[in-house]
């Protein structure tokens, strides 16, 4: 039954996935809420763009499903919130997941729910925190037919650049994708490694796991287009991106554009062309 709602979740004809991450403002964190302050708009021109799927929150949820029409983006709903992304981690760190997960997901039409498996220094409570949400999602996963996307974050320290910046190291992206294969994730959505070229070993420890590789911070136009390419000649399923999408100041644009390289191999300056 899963595949039922991977079948909307995945291109048809590429097999890729292109997901646009809006549930920023889930996570309390002061300058997440840039580019996404009016949800209802933002949403809208999403739409229009035409993402394979939009990742949103219970609360903001309603604003894709209530848009008629078969046509519109498949969602993929936030499962767990978490206060570890400010330059100092809290003294009391935490990630939580929302109650009866699956229902909600089933109640609000989802192609899937993501989860995050966080690494961060200096706070192993929450790996752990992640680990048991992830250990009571699988059984109840299997039993609605609804895919669980696993979020391994390799964390910067906070005190670097605040939470929610990627570290890159190789060595640590693999441990945590490899750990989130063996928690029983049906699809992965991964840090990038500094270094584009090496990531076909990230997708080989995913083995049969279809990965999208997050965005992480804003970056220029040709920065992201051309880790794009790179990601996509490593053999990756696809992108989640967010803040290089919502946050640029030709949402519609950047989003054809990305989806072009993820869906038709469409050339960096064939992308630039279309923003």
């Amino acid at each position: 039954m899963k595949q039922f709602r991977l079948n909307r979740l995945f291109n048809a004809k590429s097999g890729r996935c292109f997901d646009v991450a809006v549930d920023h403002g889930f996570f309390n964190q002061p300058g997440f809420l840039q580019g996404i302050e009016d949800m209802r708009s933002v949403v809208s021109t999403l739409v229009d763009a035409g993402p394979d799927a939009i990742q949103l929150t219970v609360g903001q949820a309603r604003h894709l499903q209530n848009i008629p029409g078969r046509q519109k983006p498949s969602l993929v709903l936030r499962t767990d919130v978490a206060n570890v992304y400010g330059k100092e981690l809290p003294s009391s760190a935490f990630s939580l997941m929302i109650e009866e997960t699956m229902l909600q997901a089933v109640r609000y039409d989802a192609a899937c729910v993501c989860v995050n498996l966080f690494q961060i220094p200096g706070a192993p409570e929450v790996h752990q925190q992640c680990i048991q949400n992830i250990l009571k999602l699988k059984p109840l996963s299997d039993y609605y037919g609804m895919p669980m996307m696993i979020e391994p974050l390799v964390f910067q320290a906070n005190e670097i650049a605040g939470g929610y910046m990627v570290d890159g190291d190789l060595t640590k992206i693999l441990h945590l994708v490899r750990q989130a294969v063996e928690l029983g994730a049906d699809i992965l959505k991964a840090d990038p490694t500094d270094d584009v070229s090496i990531y076909h070993q990230v997708v080989k420890t995913a083995g049969d796991i279809p990965l999208l590789v997050r965005g992480g911070g804003r970056v220029s136009d040709r920065e992201i287009l051309e880790r794009t390419q790179g990601l996509m000649q490593q053999g990756v399923a696809g992108i989640v991106y967010g803040r290089n999408v919502i946050q640029h100041p030709n949402p519609r644009g950047i989003t054809q554009a990305l989806m072009a390289m993820v869906h038709e191999n469409a050339s960096v300056e064939t992308a630039l062309s279309m923003i």
